[in-house]
């Protein structure tokens, strides 16, 4: 086809820059699933938030629990706690005796998604490479919108995660030395290749590991080495094996163990 007409040339071509333009956004946007935004935990203590992704102009999940003893104005302490592999980003709040033991403690909690369901929070490679910066982009914004929000104690800031969530744990903190009070993991899963020297930049933070000698997704063979290797730096750790646990039912739903890690910070909170 022929277009002789300046105007309609002219014309022609806005609208296919448009259609160009809109096919980008409509793919950067692709790199999401509707699924990465559902969520799964109906408990009424917990609040279903969202806001808006800058980068991507996304709008993204993340929930929120707020004790009763809360009360603006006096600091309270913030646990940041971040999913498994695949899970919706509230699959936290479900653990058994979670929210119980966070309104006895007096822990506001909050679980970001991490952008996408499977987003690693920056800690290993993606399919789609930005995603893991995205991801880890996500939980340090959410960290901030608490901030925002609520009174927060930047003393007593603390964060923890399981499985995949264990991984994001060691490289947030490592990212961000001196601004989390205390770590916990429960079966994390780094990445093999990965040496525990790198908690160098955190030796001076507490930790606790919890992990099940029965674990066929993190063998407990590598949870035992980044251990050691916690030893070896003289770092503060805490380390709970479980003879015969399994991956995820050992913290998911078994309260005793929750408390644990509950106790652990109520711990390390106190001056």
């Amino acid at each position: 086809m022929t277009i002789r007409n300046p105007w309609t040339k002219f014309l022609l071509t806005a609208v296919l820059a448009m259609t160009t333009l809109s096919g980008l956004a409509g793919s950067a946007h692709a790199q999401r699933e509707t699924t990465d935004d559902e969520s799964l935990i109906t408990d009424p203590r917990v609040q279903h938030r969202s806001y808006v992704f800058a980068p991507t102009g996304e709008t993204l999940p993340y929930a929120v629990f707020v004790p009763s003893t809360y009360r603006a104005g006096t600091p309270a302490p913030l646990l940041v706690s971040l999913h498994g592999l695949g899970r919706t980003y509230d699959w936290l709040m479900g653990y058994q005796g979670f929210l119980d033991y966070a309104e006895e403690y007096g822990f506001i909690v909050v679980t970001p998604l991490g952008y996408i369901r499977r987003g690693w929070y920056g800690s290993r490679p993606t399919d789609i490479a930005q995603n893991a910066a995205y991801s880890e982009q996500d939980v340090m914004n959410v960290i901030n919108l608490m901030r925002e929000e609520f009174s927060i104690d930047t003393q007593r800031l603390f964060l923890w995660g399981h499985s995949m969530g264990g991984a994001g744990t060691y490289h947030l903190a490592v990212n961000n030395p001196g601004m989390f009070a205390a770590l916990a993991v429960a079966a994390p899963a780094p990445r093999t290749d990965l040496s525990p020297t790198v908690l160098q930049a955190v030796r001076d933070t507490p930790i606790l590991v919890i992990q099940g000698t029965a674990d066929e997704l993190v063998p407990v063979e590598l949870t035992r080495r980044w251990v050691a290797g916690m030893r070896g730096m003289g770092m503060q750790h805490v380390y709970i094996e479980l003879d015969g646990a399994d991956h995820t039912d050992f913290i998911a739903s078994n309260r005793d163990n929750m408390r644990k890690v509950m106790s652990f910070f109520d711990i390390v909170s106190k001056p």
